[in-house]
C-alpha cells in the first residue's frame, strides 16, 4: 500500500509539473509573436487561398460563357421552331392557292368552251353578236385573272426561296441571284 501512495504522490507531482508548464507556455505564446516559420506558413496559405479564388473567378467566367451559349442555342432552336410553324403555314397557303388555280383554270375551260359553242351558234345564224362580244370580254378577264394568280403565285415562292438561295451561296440578303 505504501507503494501505492508513492506511486500517487509522484503521478500527482508530475501532473503538477505538466501543468505548470503548460501554462507557461500557453502564457510565452500569447506574449510573444509568432516565429518566422509560422508567418511563412500564413504567407503561403494566403497565396494558396488567393490563387484558389483567382481560379474560381475564371471557372465562374466559363460557366457563364457556357449558360450564354446554351442560352443562344436554345434561342436558335426557337428560331428554328417558328420557322418550321411559318413554313407550315406557308405550306397550307400554297395548297389552297394551289386549288383556287386549279379551279380557275377549270372554270376558264368551261368559258372557253361555252363561248366555242356561242360561236358556232352564231355561225348558224342563231346567234347576238353583242352576246358574243361579251362572251368574249369574260373571257379576256378571265385569262387576265389566271395569269395575275399565277404571277401572284411565282412571287410568292420567289420571295421564300430568295432568302433561303443567298443564305445558301453566301450572298448577301437582298442582292440579286
Amino acid at each position: 500500500m505504501s507503494q501505492i501512495e508513492e506511486l500517487q504522490s509522484r503521478i500527482t507531482a508530475a501532473l503538477s509539473r505538466i501543468d505548470a508548464g503548460v501554462s507557461e507556455i500557453a502564457g510565452r505564446a500569447d506574449d510573444s509573436p509568432p516565429g518566422p516559420d509560422l508567418a511563412a506558413a500564413l504567407e503561403e496559405e494566403r497565396r494558396a487561398s488567393a490563387h484558389l479564388e483567382d481560379r474560381l473567378r475564371a471557372l465562374r467566367a466559363e460557366h457563364d460563357d457556357e449558360i450564354a451559349a446554351l442560352k443562344a442555342d436554345l434561342d436558335k432552336s426557337a428560331e428554328i421552331d417558328a420557322l418550321k410553324a411559318e413554313l407550315t403555314t406557308f405550306d397550307q397557303a400554297l395548297g389552297q392557292l394551289d386549288m383556287d388555280l386549279q379551279r380557275l383554270r377549270e372554270a376558264n375551260e368551261q368559258l372557253r368552251s361555252s363561248n366555242a359553242a356561242l360561236r358556232t351558234a352564231n355561225e348558224n345564224g342563231v346567234g347576238k353578236p353583242r352576246l358574243i362580244n361579251k362572251a368574249m370580254l369574260a373571257e379576256l378577264e378571265a385569262l387576265r385573272a389566271t395569269r395575275a394568280t399565277e404571277v401572284a403565285e411565282v412571287g410568292v415562292v420567289l420571295a421564300k426561296l430568295k432568302p433561303l438561295l443567298a443564305d445558301a451561296n453566301g450572298l448577301p440578303e437582298g442582292e440579286d441571284l
